[in-house]
């Protein structure tokens, strides 16, 4: 029998995370833990209202689930935050159960350290300028970004952090005619791709047209129902665990989307260490990974990942996996 446990916790965020449709200074979460044979796995998902999605709304979607044992179990539930938290709890005491880790009961090589992105949020030019100049000496940083001043805020970052890669997020923030007229200039800035610049539901203006700057999907591209969607319209896609509903059908979506033609990028929403030992093996051989949401926060789990600049390394298993 196994027992499944879902709580909610608070994470402060250094500062304030900004993005186009607001501001946080805390990262709710929720974190299940699954517990059977004296072993206890842990998971942990950020419900995300732009899908729909609570805390409140993910407690009730695992306490209605009914019992769940292993992983396959977890997949009778649908794609989201509460899924995924279910999922990673699970494969983590498979692990624990098993006295192996993860990524050896997946039959996957041995995870190695990956280079993440660091986020700059939407901010004012000189405010971005200053700290992009903070965190120039990273390899490469995201900045958010959504709307009017957008051109003047990425001169300020270039400005700041002169030899960095930059790649951007525009939250759904722009129209096709932003994307053609910007596409140019932050080009010549250095900016190497734009992660979703329109609107998920209303993204057909990217079908088909010359995108010299690349295009990622992230708000369009949640599990493998997602991939015929988005043809012709994106170069690369944003992977997300609470968007996928968990590691296992974010392995899935990693190899269909390959196959596809699709570039992988491994991103996340803001939660702890917790949150983001599980992309790390779904981060390996990826384009682009932007795993830095620990980095963001104030405050995180007793046993954290170990960032040594930007090099993310993989769990230990006192936290996962």
């Amino acid at each position: 029998m196994t027992e499944i446990r879902a709580f909610t916790e608070t994470f402060p965020i250094a500062g304030k995370f900004t993005i186009s449709r607001g501001s946080r200074t805390e990262a709710h979460v929720v974190t299940v833990e699954a517990t059977a044979d004296g072993h206890t796995g842990r998971g942990e998902c950020v419900p995300y209202a732009r899908y729909g999605e609570t805390v409140d709304s993910v407690l009730k979607q695992i306490a209605d689930a009914g019992e769940m044992h292993t992983p396959l179990d977890a997949q009778k539930m649908p794609a989201g935050a509460a899924r995924n938290t279910v999922d990673c709890a699970l494969w983590d005491l498979e692990a624990k159960r098993a006295g192996e880790p993860v990524w050896q009961l997946l039959g996957l090589p041995e995870p190695g350290p990956v280079t993440t992105a660091y986020t700059l949020s939407l901010d004012t030019p000189d405010a971005m300028r200053a700290k992009a100049a903070e965190h120039a000496h990273r390899p490469l940083l995201k900045i958010k970004l959504g709307g009017e001043g957008d051109l003047e805020r990425l001169r300020a970052v270039r400005a700041g952090a002169p030899e960095t890669t930059m790649i951007v997020d525009a939250n759904e923030g722009w129209t096709p005619e932003i994307y053609a007229s910007l596409a140019p200039e932050l080009l010549a800035l250095g900016v190497s791709m734009v992660e979703q610049p329109l609107p998920a539901d209303d993204d057909e203006g990217l079908r088909g047209i010359e995108r010299p700057l690349p295009v990622c999907a992230d708000e369009a591209c949640h599990d493998r129902h997602s991939l015929p969607l988005l043809a012709g319209k994106y170069d690369m896609i944003n992977i997300k665990l609470d968007k996928t509903g968990g590691l296992t059908e974010a392995l899935a979506l990693r190899d269909v989307a390959v196959d596809l033609g699709f570039q992988i990028m491994v991103g996340c929403m803001i939660g702890t260490s917790l949150a983001m030992a599980p992309a790390v093996l779904v981060a390996q051989g990826a384009a682009l990974t932007d795993l830095d949401a620990p980095l963001l926060l104030a405050a995180d789990r007793d046993t954290p990942l170990v960032y040594e600049g930007s090099v993310l390394s993989p769990p230990v298993r006192g936290l996962w996996g």
